[in-house]
């Protein structure tokens, strides 16, 4: 499309600023989708359908097998524990980062490697811009208007983090299946999952020394979850909410092999993180993700929850969709 055709998008209140894909009727009816309601979307609570979905999935140059991905981060974001409406209108720099994980990762072309939030991917790139897309369209969210970020972040144009598969099971898996994530369920169900998460930005992290032992590698991260809750004016705010960290195959390997599994580490940066900030770094234990994913290298990432209470959420993918 033309510049002055997203011009005029953006004053109906549809798109992003950056260049987008025509939704040609031919381009709209490959990409399928249906009518039927799967709840509002807020601030001002447009129906979620996944016709409506397709849509937007056209403008971020999404493929029809990759609709399924967006619609299931969508209605993950309904859910009231995610508190949407929140994170949609706060004056904040809340970003939805969608995680995907399981089989479908490998079969539809998710990058869960080397620059894995960067540019390169196009997978990667156009599911989180659908999301984003969706979200602010079919809600309603306008800069200045019902959107109130002071000053927003690029993660609010798309921000989609494959997962490695690792000994350790994935985010959306646990979450989507019981804790271990383990196989199909009798549901279609392949291991393939997504969910949301309310992100406040990205810090890099590194381990201490030569990260050749677990408190080398975990105490940085404990210190950088602390430093949310010390940074957010009222250190209580992070208590209702989450935080996630992202290890590379590398370290993850290593906390593998001294013994460590996902709760074990989630546990000891809840417990670490806590210690060093005088007031609970999340919700739970459970409420601090280990996302395993990028490309070779020992630097990690910490993914600073939205102080305004955000809890994360978890769908699973049927494997028929």
């Amino acid at each position: 499309m033309s510049p002055d055709e997203v011009e005029a998008l953006l004053a109906e209140g549809v798109g992003d600023g950056l260049p987008v894909v025509e939704p040609t009727e031919e381009r709209l009816a490959a990409m399928g989708g249906d009518d039927v309601e799967l709840g509002p979307v807020p601030p001002l609570f447009g129906a979620l359908t996944s016709r409506k979905v397709a849509y937007y999935a056209v403008l971020a140059g999404c493929r029809p097998a990759e609709l399924p991905v967006v619609v299931a981060g969508l209605r993950a974001c309904l859910e009231p524990e995610f508190n949407l409406l929140g994170v949609q209108t706060t004056t904040g720099t809340a970003a939805v980062c969608i995680v995907v994980g399981g089989p479908v990762v490998e079969r539809l072309g998710f990058h869960p490697g080397a620059n894995v939030l960067g540019p390169g991917n196009r997978v990667n790139a156009c599911v989180g811009r659908a999301v984003a897309l969706a979200l602010a369209g079919i809600g309603g969210a306008r800069p200045g208007e019902t959107d109130m970020a002071t000053t927003g972040q690029p993660g609010r144009y798309t921000f989609c983090l494959p997962e490695h598969r690792t000994p350790f099971g994935g985010v959306a898996g646990r979450g989507g299946t019981g804790r271990d994530g383990s196989g199909l369920d009798g549901s279609g169900f392949d291991g393939s999952a997504v969910s949301v998460l309310a992100v406040g930005g990205t810090a890099e992290v590194l381990p201490r020394g030569g990260g050749g032992t677990v408190a080398e590698i975990l105490d940085p991260l404990a210190h950088a979850l602390a430093g949310a809750v010390r940074a957010a004016g009222d250190p209580t705010r992070m208590a209702s909410g989450a935080q996630a960290v992202v290890l590379p195959p590398e370290v993850a390997g290593r906390l593998a092999g001294l013994g460590e599994t996902a709760g074990s580490i989630a546990r000891a940066l809840y417990e670490g993180g806590t210690a060093r900030a005088g007031h609970p770094v999340a919700a739970s234990p459970a409420d601090v993700h280990v996302i395993v994913s990028g490309g070779p290298g020992i630097k990690m990432l910490h993914l600073p929850g939205w102080i305004g209470g955000s809890r994360a959420v978890h769908r699973v993918l049927d494997r028929r969709s």
